[in-house]
């Protein structure tokens, strides 16, 4: 169950309840009796692990996209960006 926090608007004291998300708003101050307005605080929900990035799924989504190691290859002349290995005859 999610904790919601509630400011007294009469004393600004703050209170936390644990609610059901279904529950009713808390709408009175347990110690002054004032009026209770909710707070929006910072979730606790964090992605942790693997699979929650685009980088972790790159090679396996079927991009058609190079890999950063895989070479471009000029379409109009059939070549690659590799240099060709040359063998010189020394005499």
């Amino acid at each position: 169950m999610p904790i919601y926090e509630y400011e007294c608007i009469d004393c600004g004291r703050v209170e936390e309840a644990l609610q059901k998300f279904s529950d009713e708003p808390l709408t009175t101050c347990s110690h002054c009796s004032g009026t209770l307005q909710k707070l929006i605080s910072q979730s606790s929900f964090h992605l942790k692990g693997s699979g929650w990035y685009v980088t972790d799924y790159a090679g396996k989504s079927g991009n058609s996209a190079p890999k950063p190691s895989e070479s471009k290859s000029d379409s109009s002349t059939g070549s690659t960006d590799k240099p060709k290995k040359t063998t010189e005859k020394t005499s």
